[in-house]
C-alpha cells in the first residue's frame, strides 16, 4: 500500500503532518468509534452516507479488497462497477496518501521461496523453534541493531521485553553482539536459558561436522535478567553495563521487539534521560495498552493539537493487520462472517439483557461451518445467557444476508486504521526531535509477514548515509 516516508519529511513537514492527520482522524471519527459487532444495534450502515451506500453495497470481498482497499490480487485490473462519489474517493486517497508507507525496500518474501516455514536466510540451528513470522523479524531487527551498534560504537546491546529470547540470541550467537535481555515473566527467561543452552550446542555440533568454518572469537549467550520495566521511572538494571568498557562508560543500544503498549514509550524514555544509551531501535506493537495519559502523546506539539486524542477503540483499531485481511477478502472465505454472525448475536443479547453491552465472548470454533443460529447458541452459553431463548430465524437470516455490508463497514475503518498507528509513531518521532535527539522511522518487515513492521531508530549523533546502509538488506 503507498504512503508516505518519514525520510522525507523535515521537522516541520512532519508537525504539519500530525495537523493534516488529526484533521482527517476527527472527520471520519464515527466510523473508527464504532465497534463492529454494533452493526445491527446501532444501524451502523445507516450512519454512512447514502451515496457511500450505494458505492458500496453489493460488493464482494475482492471488489472490497481492490476498489477499495487498493489491494488487487496477482495481475488484477482495477474496474470500478459505478462512478464512486468523490467524498468516498477522497476517503480512499487521503488514506493512503497521510500513512507511513510500510512497504521495505527489498524483496519482502524471498528468504521463504524455497520453503514457506524456514528462512533461507538463518542457519537451521537458529531456525528451531521459531516460527516463520519470527525467524524473518530476528534477522531484520538484529541486522539493523548490528549495524547500528557498529555505527554508533556501542558495546552492548538491551533487548528490552526479550521473550523467549530469539532475539537475544541471534544477536548475541549469530551477529556476535554482547546482549543484555530484560523480561518481567520468570518462565519465559527460564524458558530462554534452556534454549541458549540448546543453540550453543547445536552450534558446537555443526563445528564438529565442518571443521572449515573455525570460531574466531568466543561466544557470548545473551545475559538473561528477570525484570519488569515500569513505563514511569528508569530501570538501573536496564543501565548496567555486563563487564566494565575498556574506555570510559559503557555506550548502550536499546531495543524491543515488538515491544507491547507502555514498554516502546519507556525504552523511548530512557534513551531521552540517560546518556549511556546512544542508540534506540524500537518497534511497537499494543497500541490499545499505551496508558491515557502517559503513553499518548509525549511531543508537547501533538499534545497542543485539536483533536489529537486517540482512545482506546481507534489505538485498538491501528493494530490491525491490513495487509492481511485484504487478503482473507481476495480468497472470500467463509470466515469472513465471523463479525456479522457476532453483530446478529449482540441483538439477541441486547434484548435479553439490555444492560450487558459488547461482553467478550471466547472463541468459537469452526464458526464458517455453523448456521446463524448455532452460533447464537453457543454464544449465549458463553456469555451466561439461556443458550434455549427463544430466537427470531427471520430476523437472523435477515443479519446474514447483510454479510457484505458487515464486511464493508469493517473494511472502511480498517482503511483509516494506519492513520491512527502513523500518529502514534509520528509524536514519538516529534517527542524525541524536540529534545534534539535524530530520529527516523523505517519498514523493516515485510507487512504480509508482521503487520507491525515500523522500527523507529533514534541516535544522538547524525545518522547521515547510515540510513541507506540500516534499509538494505544483507546479501
Amino acid at each position: 500500500m503507498p504512503g508516505i516516508s518519514a525520510r522525507g519529511l523535515s521537522h516541520e513537514g512532519r508537525r504539519q503532518l500530525a495537523v493534516n492527520l488529526t484533521r482527517v482522524l476527527a472527520l471520519y471519527r464515527s466510523i473508527l468509534d464504532a465497534y463492529i459487532i454494533e452493526f445491527f444495534t446501532d444501524n451502523l450502515w445507516d450512519t454512512l452516507p447514502c451515496s457511500w451506500q450505494e458505492a458500496l453495497d453489493g460488493l464482494n470481498p475482492p471488489q472490497l479488497a481492490t476498489m477499495l482497499l487498493g489491494m488487487p490480487g496477482e495481475g488484477e485490473v482495477v474496474r470500478y462497477r459505478s462512478v464512486w462519489p468523490l467524498t468516498l474517493l477522497a476517503l480512499k486517497s487521503t488514506a493512503c496518501a497521510l500513512a507511513f508507507t510500510r512497504t521495505p525496500g527489498f524483496q519482502t518474501a524471498s528468504e521463504f521461496l524455497e520453503n514457506p516455514s524456514q528462512s533461507s536466510r538463518l542457519t537451521a540451528p537458529f531456525r528451531k523453534h521459531v516460527r516463520p513470522k519470527k525467524q524473518h523479524e530476528i534477522r531484520r531487527l538484529g541486522e539493523l541493531v548490528k549495524k547500528l551498534s557498529d555505527f554508533t560504537g556501542c558495546t552492548q546491546v538491551v533487548d528490552v521485553g526479550s521473550g523467549q529470547g530469539h532475539l537475544s540470541r541471534f544477536m548475541a550467537l549469530g551477529l556476535g553482539l554482547m546482549v543484555k535481555s530484560i523480561e518481567g515473566d520468570q518462565r519465559l527467561v527460564e524458558r530462554a536459558q534452556r534454549l541458549d543452552q540448546e543453540l550453543l550446542q547445536a552450534l558446537e555440533k555443526e563445528e564438529k561436522r565442518n571443521p572449515q568454518v573455525v570460531q574466531t572469537s568466543p561466544r557470548h549467550s545473551p545475559h538473561h535478567v528477570v525484570r519488569w520495566v515500569d513505563p514511569t521511572a528508569l530501570c538501573e538494571e536496564l543501565l548496567l553495563p555486563l563487564e566494565n568498557p575498556c574506555q570510559g562508560r559503557a555506550r548502550l543500544l536499546l531495543t524491543g521487539l515488538h515491544a507491547c503498549g507502555d514498554l516502546s514509550v519507556a525504552l523511548l524514555r530512557h534513551f531521552s534521560c540517560c546518556p549511556e544509551v546512544v542508540a534506540l531501535a524500537s518497534v511497537g506493537c499494543c497500541y490499545m495498552k499505551l496508558s491515557d495519559p502517559g503513553g499518548y502523546p509525549l511531543s508537547q506539539w501533538v499534545a497542543g493539537l485539536s483533536g489529537y486524542e486517540l482512545p482506546y477503540r481507534l489505538r485498538e483499531g491501528a493494530c490491525h493487520a491490513l495487509e492481511e485481511y485484504a487478503e482473507r477478502l481476495q480468497k472470500a472465505g467463509p470466515g469472513l462472517r465471523t463479525h456479522c454472525y457476532r453483530a446478529a448475536l449482540e441483538t439477541v443479547i441486547r434484548r435479553a439483557r439490555p444492560e450487558l453491552r459488547r461482553p467478550g465472548v471466547q472463541g468459537i470454533p469452526r464458526v464458517h461451518e455453523l448456521k446463524i443460529e448455532e452460533y447464537v447458541q453457543r454464544g449465549l452459553q458463553r456469555v451466561g445467557l439461556d443458550p434455549q431463548l427463544p430466537l427470531n430465524l427471520a430476523a437472523l437470516q435477515a443479519h446474514q444476508a447483510q454479510e457484505n455490508r458487515v464486511v464493508a463497514f469493517f473494511s472502511l475503518a480498517l482503511l483509516l486504521a494506519p492513520l491512527v498507528e502513523t500518529l502514534i509513531l509520528l509524536d514519538r518521532l516529534l517527542y524525541l526531535q524536540e529534545q534534539g535527539f535524530h530520529a527516523e522511522l523505517l519498514p523493516i518487515f515485510s507487512p504480509e509477514l508482521s503487520p507491525r513492521n515500523l522500527v523507529l531508530v533514534a541516535t544522538k549523533m547524525p545518522l547521515g548515509q547510515a540510513l541507506s546502509i540500516l534499509e538494505t538488506e544483507d546479501s
